[in-house]
């Protein structure tokens, strides 16, 4: 039986009603996102037709997952709200503190003595609140998700940017900060503004060289890195019923790279079929007696410009494979034009790494697709010109692709496999002669590619694409390698071709795994000590934030202007760092170090105004902190763009960062700045970014009467003596409001408690 079954039978015998309730309120047909969210609005949430894109929406989520690095944080939280359990499932997944270096075997067992503590510290709380603990080596949380956890239909939140995976078995699944996991543990609504609807019509069939990849791939190239922003993408059409379940997962998790709030897809019978394949024949029957719910209405896919803010429409039978990079992963090329613009910009050409698997791309489709290139290795004289690796999603995933012998065909080419866990894909990846920052080309099959990403390397030229063309680019060992066309010289002299991968959707053997890494939680955790030593590096239990001194911020020291891309990898970094994700004052000291300073277009070097001198950015903070001075961070477009980290909200506030101020944010940072009692704001006029002089002492007036859709005003105080003052924009509604002036949404969550 599956995990929770008597809860998504409550969500189907509701969910009826509640779709027929609001087509009557909204008097039209319905999208299937529509459908899910307003049959999840929270039942003391009014039922009616709320504005897309502007209006505040209390829901109630399913459930909610977290993995190790972003865990620690929520659940210190969660510790705080005073509740003895968690008020839906919830789960917590091992899968970020694992570098990847030498091999599974050995990398899982230095993990497990580098970060026992905080492996010990969230299996204890676990037990303790009635979380599901997997532990590490289980492998990577959306695809432990998948397998186990999501459902058609179903509504959850989860404390990693991909959490969006889900959409691939139907389910509107979102990415949040720990904060929002907090308030939905504690049994609270969770609040999201409503987002507006791209529609993605997918017609025709996917052939050859072409994948699921190369679908997500095209519209990020389409949207760009924020075009989803506050918007849920919807797919629909033959050419979506064609794909597989985990095709299906595999665009939805990098919907993440275009800020889209989420994406899904309807219930359809390859869902049916993987459904059937993990063990949950019973969660399938369930959706088969709703099964005209859980798919958008036919008069909304019959026009669908009528209903949807947006439509694309992408022919899959024409779909041409695509490598997307680098530094972004909106940089769409074709794979026959790859050679051509690789050479015009001047990218390096030979590929050092070819690396496989992660939360994007590691079903037993993809491997599979990928072994029918390896094993043209050795059958037509060839060998791999680039290092390869694989980070397989699940552990049973790897135990099912080790007994069919495709881990034996990796290894005949020389292939390096690593644990069940993220790796290289969240920066943790020890890669011999990174260090040296020489300038090299890798291809991979993740989901992101920003400067430093994978190795902490900002020379690693890094692009994305499916597993079949990584495999067949590290055989080939070059971007001017094109698959479809070109020949390879194999040891005999000759020229051959590689043939188009070939694979089976799920294995005919069906899955197999002996030890899938769960532990549950005690029945009754009320006896169940979680211990924090005093002088841990790795842990620290977290003070409540103070609340707003009731007056206009005044006298601000400007802490640094940001230019151009910062995402929450340039404000809170992962890699080494990850290490201190439980411990806010240690990892503070990573706080916007990647970010590029206007000034001086250097990272982590920004003028301490007190002293006149130039130092990285956590100690002029921390000067700025010791003095009672608080400060204010400016930044470009598409602020805080990326992962779903917290940190990068908390580390600014925790030291003393009491203004944001940027041309636009990504939707998850803007939310997590919100949550921690942080003052997000927006140029009215984004000109106003080239007014702001490195030594301004900046006044924000209008606090005292702060009011939703109310601009407040920004003054700069010159070194010059002069002033100039414009608006600043701000999206905060009533209730953010009352976190802005209760020091941060925790703080009312415990008050309530006490109450």
């Amino acid at each position: 039986m599956a995990f929770d079954i008597e809860m998504i039978k409550k969500v189907y015998e509701g969910m009826p009603s509640r779709i027929e309730a609001a087509r009557k309120t909204l008097n039209r047909p319905l999208t299937l996102a529509e459908k899910i969210l307003y049959s999840h609005l929270d039942k003391h949430t009014d039922l009616r037709d709320y504005p897309r894109g502007s209006s505040y929406v209390d829901f109630n989520p399913d459930r909610v997952a977290m993995q190790d690095a972003t865990a620690q944080m929520a659940l210190l939280q969660f510790m705080q709200a005073g509740r003895p359990k968690v008020a839906v499932p919830s789960t917590v997944h091992c899968d970020h503190l694992i570098t990847a270096k030498a091999g599974a075997k050995t990398d899982l067992e230095f993990a497990n003595k580098e970060s026992k503590e905080v492996f010990d510290f969230l299996g204890s709380v676990s037990n303790k609140y009635g979380i599901g603990f997997w532990k590490p080596g289980a492998g990577i949380i959306h695809q432990v998700v998948l397998e186990n956890y999501a459902f058609p239909g179903g509504m959850m939140i989860g404390t990693d940017s991909h959490t969006v995976n889900a959409g691939g078995l139907g389910m509107l699944a979102i990415g949040v900060g720990g904060a929002d996991a907090c308030d939905v543990m504690a049994g609270l609504p969770w609040e999201l503004k409503m987002p507006k609807l791209i529609g993605v019509k997918l017609t025709g069939k996917l052939n050859g060289w072409s994948s699921a990849k190369d679908v997500i791939l095209k519209v990020a190239g389409i949207l760009t890195v924020k075009g989803g922003t506050d918007k849920i993408i919807e797919y629909f059409g033959e050419g979506a019923q064609s794909l597989s379940c985990t095709g299906k997962g595999t665009i939805c998790n990098m919907g993440a790279e275009v800020g889209a709030t989420t994406s899904t897809f309807g219930y359809d019978d390859s869902m049916s079929r993987y459904l059937k394949a993990t063990g949950r024949a019973d969660v399938a029957a369930l959706a088969d007696t709703v099964k005209a719910h859980l798919t958008g209405d036919a008069e909304v896919y019959a026009n669908p410009s009528k209903y949807f803010d947006e439509v694309i429409e992408i022919n899959l039978s024409q779909l041409e494979p695509h490598v997307n990079g680098p530094f972004t992963p909106d940089l769409a090329t074709p794979i026959s034009k790859l050679k051509e613009v690789a050479e015009a910009n001047g990218w390096p050409m030979k590929i050092e790494a070819g690396l496989i698997g992660s939360c994007t791309n590691s079903s037993y489709e993809d491997i599979s697709r990928a072994v029918s290139l390896a094993k043209q290795v050795s059958a037509k004289g060839l060998k791999a010109k680039a290092e390869f690796m694989i980070n397989p999603g699940s552990e049973q995933i790897r135990y099912t692709i080790e007994r069919d012998g495709f881990l034996k065909v990796f290894d005949e080419v020389g292939a390096v496999v690593f644990t069940n866990a993220c790796g290289p894909c969240i920066g943790m990846w020890d890669r011999v002669g990174a260090e040296k920052k020489e300038k090299n080309t890798i291809v991979h099959s993740f989901n992101r590619n920003f400067a430093k990403r994978a190795d902490g390397n900002p020379n690693t030229y890094a692009f994305v694409t499916s597993p079949e063309l990584v495999t067949a680019l590290a055989i080939a060992g070059t971007l001017s390698f094109n698959p479809l066309t070109d020949t390879l010289i194999n040891a005999q002299g000759e020229a051959v071709k590689l043939d188009e991968p070939t694979g089976d959707e799920l294995p005919s053997k069906g899955f197999a795994v002996e030890d899938a890494g769960y532990q549950a939680p005690a029945l009754d955790g009320s006896q169940v000590k979680v211990l924090v030593e005093p002088t841990s590096k790795r842990l620290q239990l977290l003070d409540p934030f103070a609340a707003w001194e009731g007056v206009d911020l005044k006298n601000l020291k400007l802490l640094i202007k940001a230019k151009g891309k910062c995402t929450t990898d340039h404000i809170s970094m992962a890699g080494p760092w990850l290490k201190f994700r439980g411990h806010l004052d240690n990892i503070s000291d990573n706080m916007l170090i990647g970010a590029v300073n206007a000034f001086n277009e250097k990272t982590d070097s920004v003028k301490n105004q007190l002293t006149g001198l130039y130092d990285s950015v956590p100690k002029v903070q921390r000067s700025y902190k010791a003095q009672g001075i608080g400060s204010i961070v400016v930044g470009d477009e598409n602020y805080g763009e990326g992962s779903s980290r917290e940190h990068a909200a908390m580390e600014p506030r925790h030291l003393g960062v009491r203004v944001v101020l940027v041309k636009s944010f990504a939707r998850i940072h803007e939310t997590n700045l919100k949550k921690q009692g942080m003052l997000g704001v927006t140029f009215a006029n984004a000109a106003d970014y080239d007014k702001i002089k490195e030594d301004d002492t900046i006044d924000i007036l209008g606090l005292t009467s702060f009011t939703p859709s109310v601009p407040l005003t920004l003054v700069l105080n010159h070194a010059d003596g002069t002033k100039e003052e414009f608006k600043v924009n701000h999206s905060y509604n009533a209730q953010q409001i009352e976190w802005f002036k209760a020091g941060g949404a925790l703080n009312i969550i415990r008050a309530n408690v006490k109450a």
